[in-house]
């Protein structure tokens, strides 16, 4: 007989049915409608069936009939799960309470975010938000919609052009547009430009100001390169000098490099440790006790619990402790000088700006001692050499 629908709702027991007559207590059951499946008969005198719950409760009349004793060997369905659930009530209490608590956590506001604003400090956007009702710990039913949280930010922060309210989950992010302002020059007293080291020109371009150097003359640390004194000796006019000069300078280096370099690899031994993460809590489950290593690396994986586009403020967190080991690696002369070389180049350019050129280079004496390779290198290098000489008004050049 077909299985019936929804049975699993309605309730369904599994029956061994022996002595009398089976045979007319089935022809029985299928005359009056009762849903029965699975069924299998043992040599007449045994039977096993599968029958719907409220049907089994009509069974009793036709039991008598045809003399049939009935045992029931399974029993499966939501009514038995009630029943089960209903007798452990402490059990059937704290599930209804985590619902509720899911339910009541899932509708708080956890987090304010606020993007965009570049001028405009984040306290005060979230002290404007403070005073519309978005703040953690807030509840979500009891804020306004979201145009109108908008438009009335719009109206506490007049340096805004337009400012967005979405909420995802239990984050609220407030995104801003600032309006555009001019940008305000800085107030700048009347300077010389003057070489800050000893170099030879490469390149001179005065902006503002009288230049008084060329291109290939050199020049002293502190020599006037561009002068913001214009005029002559009766009718003199100082300004703020502006340009750009750039030159050869000769910078000499001492550079050392260890032959032994030392690595931290993976061992492959690992120990974690397992969070229950609620809001900003952490509470561990198990991992307990010290890590056994001396020396390791921390993996940290937080997996918050999401329903559907909702991420919600619990989930796990796992800690894992992976072993490390020292290895040392003996390294070439040739590696070390290479190694010592591009140390240094990039400490050049990381003093003097990306538009530093290294013009050329010449290891002037190079050792190896003590289980290092000690180089004196002298570097050739075109970069900005001015820098600013404020002026007083009555000073000469």
């Amino acid at each position: 007989m077909k299985q019936p629908s929804l049975y699993k709702l309605r309730g369904a027991v599994r029956i061994t049915v022996t002595g009398g007559d089976i045979e007319t207590l089935i022809n029985t059951v299928a005359e009056q409608g009762l849903e029965v499946w699975n069924l299998r008969a043992h040599d007449g005198r045994v039977a096993e069936m599968n029958i719907l719950l409220p049907h089994f409760f009509r069974l009793r009349p036709v039991l008598k009939r045809t003399g049939c004793r009935v045992k029931v060997t399974h029993r499966s369905g939501f009514p038995f799960f009630a029943a089960r659930l209903l007798r452990r009530k402490f059990f059937l209490g704290g599930m209804l309470f985590f619902v509720a608590a899911l339910f009541a956590l899932s509708s708080m506001v956890w987090s304010v975010e606020v993007k965009g604003n570049v001028t405009i400090p984040t306290d005060e956007v979230l002290a404007a938000a403070k005073k519309e009702g978005i703040y953690p710990l807030q509840w979500g039913f009891r804020l306004q919609s979201q145009d109108k949280l908008s438009r009335q930010l719009a109206l506490a922060l007049p340096d805004v052009t337009w400012i967005g309210v979405s909420k995802e989950g239990t984050t609220i992010t407030i995104q801003v547009v600032e309006s555009a302002q001019p940008k305000r020059e800085p107030l700048l007293n009347p300077r010389h430009l003057i070489s800050k080291s000893d170099a030879v020109i490469t390149q001179i371009y005065a902006e503002q100001g009288r230049p008084v150097v060329q291109k290939d003359m050199r020049v002293k640390k502190g020599q006037v390169l561009i002068s913001g004194i214009l005029g002559d000796e009766e009718n003199t006019k100082t300004i703020v000098a502006k340009g750009e000069v750039r030159g050869l300078v000769w910078r000499e280096y001492q550079v050392e490099v260890p032959l032994v370099q030392k690595h931290n690899t993976m061992t492959g031994e690992s120990r974690e440790r397992f969070y229950m993460v609620l809001g900003n809590w952490a509470i561990q489950l198990w991992g307990y006790g010290s890590t056994p290593f001396s020396s390791f690396d921390t993996e940290s994986n937080h997996r918050p619990l999401t329903w559907r586009s909702f991420t919600l403020p619990m989930g796990w967190l796992t800690e894992k402790d992976l072993e490390t080991r020292e290895h040392e690696e003996q390294q070439t002369i040739e590696w070390a000088r290479t190694k010592g070389l591009e140390g240094a180049r990039n400490d050049i350019i990381a003093k003097n700006g990306k538009g530093t050129k290294i013009i050329s280079e010449k290891i002037l004496h190079e050792k190896k001692e003590n289980g290092k390779v000690y180089m004196k290198v002298l570097f050739e290098v075109e970069e900005s050499i001015a820098e600013e000489l404020p002026l007083v008004h009555s000073q000469g050049e």
